[in-house]
């Protein structure tokens, strides 16, 4: 483990510990029956079983800031990833015609079993550089704009839209306001609504705010198990109710953010399931239970006409805040 984890782990992952302690058990019995010929076949299998039950054991009780932290793992899916691992083809498309091209906001064409899309995303970037270069996930009103007019453009093809929202919240930086962030996001929000087109929105990480609305609005919205989705970051709300970064596990709490939260609240749609132990475990597992879901919906929503397509998604939304059954 590299002293970047080791870090992280004890920040905010402390609750794996006893797992990966375990998993390098496992790992060094694997050495040892491979260096000495010895059969460890017995200890490795039984270790293995154990791993899976405190595994599942322990991300069952997962507090909401755990969640929230999981969610921010380095190792989890990204984006990038989605489209490397998901996509048969993809070609970016760049810039908002107006100011630049915002690399924290990813937009393409892309094709997955045949069936056509356009994907839009919010990027955080894998290394140091590139999480900078990509404000952490945190989008520039331009990035909002571009994905808006590629979306336009989708609606002109009549492809369907898949977004993937992973940030803590629209860049909030002087520059960014100058250039009209709030009303970027308020417009895609619009907009949104009218796209004759099915669009399908997928939290896969963070859904911080209103840097996640604005590429959230769908006719089905889903969330990963370990992601959250909330107005504000818990940090952000412990800050303004109890002035201390410190209460951020009590802000998490009240916020309700949780994947099962949302579904009861019914904010989301749908929540995907993720491997044993979170996605950053099983990248490819997770993008393949992404994959089949995005495929399902699409050929659910296929069977819809544009009319009915439109009406359901205004009412969907509606609807929100309201009892369930009103």
């Amino acid at each position: 483990m590299t002293e970047t984890k080791t870090v992280e782990l004890q920040a905010g992952l402390g609750f794996e510990r006893p797992l990966l302690e375990m998993e390098q058990k496992i790992e060094e019995l694997k050495r040892l029956a491979q260096n000495t010929h010895l059969d460890l076949s017995g200890e490795i299998e039984a270790l293995e079983a154990r791993l899976a039950r405190q595994t599942e054991e322990v991300y069952a009780a997962l507090t909401p800031w755990e969640k929230v932290n999981v969610a921010r793992h380095a190792d989890r899916p990204l984006t990038s990833d989605y489209i490397q691992m998901m996509l048969d083809d993809f070609a970016e498309l760049h810039g908002d015609r107006q100011f630049g091209d915002d690399r924290a906001m990813v937009t393409g064409l892309a094709q997955m079993d045949g069936v056509r899309f356009m994907l839009v995303g919010h990027r955080k970037g894998k290394t140091v550089k590139d999480r900078l270069a990509c404000n952490f996930g945190c989008a520039h009103p331009e990035g909002y704009r571009k994905a808006l007019l590629k979306m336009r453009l989708a609606e002109r093809m009549k492809l369907p839209i898949v977004t993937f929202i992973n940030t803590p919240g629209a860049y909030p930086g002087i520059g960014a306001e100058e250039r009209g962030q709030a009303g970027a996001i308020a417009l895609n929000i619009l907009e949104m609504f009218k796209l004759r087109v099915p669009i399908l929105a997928i939290v896969i990480g963070e859904g911080g705010s209103g840097g996640a609305l604005g590429i959230g609005i769908g006719d089905k919205v889903g969330i990963l198990e370990h992601a959250y989705y909330s107005v504000i970051s818990p940090e952000g709300c412990a800050a303004i109710l109890w002035k201390s970064g410190e209460k951020a596990p009590d802000a998490a709490a009240a916020l309700k953010l949780t994947s099962s939260d949302l579904l009861a609240n019914g904010l989301v749609d749908e929540v995907i399931p993720e491997p044993l132990g979170g996605a950053h475990r099983d990248p490819q597992g997770t993008v393949q239970q992404v994959k089949a879901t995005i495929l399902r919906w699409l050929g659910e929503l296929s069977a819809l006409g544009t009319e009915e397509l439109l009406a359901r998604r205004h009412q969907k939304f509606r609807q929100m805040g309201l009892p369930l059954g009103v």
